[in-house]
């Protein structure tokens, strides 16, 4: 389920970006990268995590790998996302909005981290830390999803 939720929030991202039109184009570029690529992240990272699930692999090994190295590039990326948003000059994040934009995603790539070294050990908790990466993931990306296209129409000029 939550791949196929996964997959239409990305659709539906798109469709949001048509918004991205009445934007100055500074704002525009700086606003895709700090607030829409990690948002479509949370939700491609949510599709793979279902498609890695669904193969049939001869063993753990394989997918227990990928989660570890996708939630470990994932934890990079959003360290260096969150210093980006930091500098923005047109927008002011407030402290409470941290929490989903950052907090949470970064709790699924550590939730997905854990349910690949469940993979790798054998441990019957790593379905559920996999399962928790998926819904904190698309938690996340819900939030950004939302907060972005309310700043897009309220920051969109009259043509």
């Amino acid at each position: 389920m939550t791949g196929a939720a996964g997959a239409t929030l990305i659709g539906l991202l798109f469709v949001t970006v048509t918004l991205v039109s009445g934007l100055s184009r500074s704002q525009s570029t700086a606003g895709i990268r700090a607030f829409l690529t990690p948002t479509l992240l949370n939700f491609s990272s949510v599709l793979f995590q279902a498609l890695v699930v669904l193969a049939s692999w001869p063993s753990n090994r394989a997918a227990g790998v990928f989660f570890i190295l996708t939630g470990l590039a994932s934890l990079a990326y959003r360290i260096s996302i969150m210093r980006f948003k930091r500098a923005l000059d047109f927008i002011d994040v407030q402290p409470y909005d941290w929490i989903p934009y950052d907090a949470i995603p970064m709790l699924g790539s550590m939730s997905l981290i854990a349910g690949g070294a469940g993979l790798l050990i054998g441990s019957s908790f790593a379905p559920y830390a996999i399962a928790a990466a998926s819904i904190l993931l698309l938690a996340g990306g819900v939030y950004g999803a939302w907060d972005l296209t309310l700043w897009m129409i309220t920051n969109r000029k009259d043509t």
